[in-house]
């Protein structure tokens, strides 16, 4: 398995990443947990590890959105 990792900063939170490849051309990412506990958190996938992490730092990015611009 091989296995990347990333640190992305979004909206002042820094998240480490981590993406391990499923097939040749499937990457699994997701955030690396704080906790001992499970996370949350769905794994987002993408053809190669940078495809994975920018769907996860995306959906991070409008939830971050949602959350500091209530209705």
């Amino acid at each position: 398995m091989k296995l990347h990792r990333f640190e992305e900063t979004i909206r002042g939170y820094t998240y480490q990443i981590e993406v391990f490849s499923i097939t040749p051309e499937r990457w699994r990412a997701y955030l690396v947990p704080t906790t001992d506990g499970p996370t949350a958190l769905m794994p987002f996938y993408g053809r190669t590890p940078n495809e994975a992490v920018q769907h996860l730092v995306h959906w991070l990015s409008q939830a971050h959105r949602v959350a500091t611009n209530p209705v």
